[in-house]
């Protein structure tokens, strides 16, 4: 389920029973735009706090950012659009250039491109692959550099961006994040990240 800003709305245990929200017959690793959220351990602000719409930065922050923006040195065939650091999680827009399949740019958004039961898979290109990878960057220094050893929440969300309207709505979500921290739905106010 979306949001207005093509953001996923908030995780119930008694909505969603604990299903995965991948597409069944999906393959991760073809080409394409794809959003992503990566939300920390119980929803704690490690990265920083957010001051008059602006994200105020903890080391652990900059750790995070550092870790998303070397994913194409891991991944070669990713590259990364929109990006925000909130205090308890992140967004971002990875693009997979290359894949099993045939290569879709960033502007074809060709309805008629189907990666469903792509013969040819791979788990060292997926999304997952990507952002388990990303995970644990980021959570080799927590534990290296803090007494936190569970960073991230157990699994993460991603959408198949599928047309530039999409991209436009998600962009734009990821672009004023900060400034709607009040209303997000990853907002937890009695924590401290305000």
């Amino acid at each position: 389920m979306t949001n207005e800003y093509g953001g996923f709305m908030q995780f119930t245990p008694e909505t969603h029973h604990g299903k995965s929200n991948r597409l069944p017959d999906y393959d991760y690793s073809l080409s394409g735009l794809y959003f992503i959220t990566i939300c920390t351990h119980e929803r704690l602000p490690l990265f920083g706090k957010i001051i008059d719409g602006i994200m105020i930065t903890s080391d652990a922050g900059v750790v995070v950012e550092k870790c998303w923006r070397e994913i194409p040195d891991h991944f070669p065939q990713v590259m990364l659009d929109g990006f925000v650091l909130m205090p308890n999680h992140i967004h971002g827009i990875i693009e997979i250039v290359e894949s099993n399949e045939n290569v879709v740019g960033a502007n074809n958004y060709s309805p008629t491109h189907s990666p469903l039961h792509s013969p040819l898979r791979g788990t060292s290109k997926t999304v997952g692959s990507i952002v388990r990878g990303f995970k644990i960057g980021v959570t080799k220094w927590f534990r290296e550099n803090t007494d936190i050893h569970k960073v991230w929440q157990r699994n993460y969300h991603e959408h198949v961006i599928r047309d530039e309207e999409g991209y436009a709505k998600i962009s734009e979500y990821i672009q004023y994040n900060p400034q709607k921290w009040q209303d997000d739905t990853y907002h937890t106010p009695n924590r401290t990240g305000e």
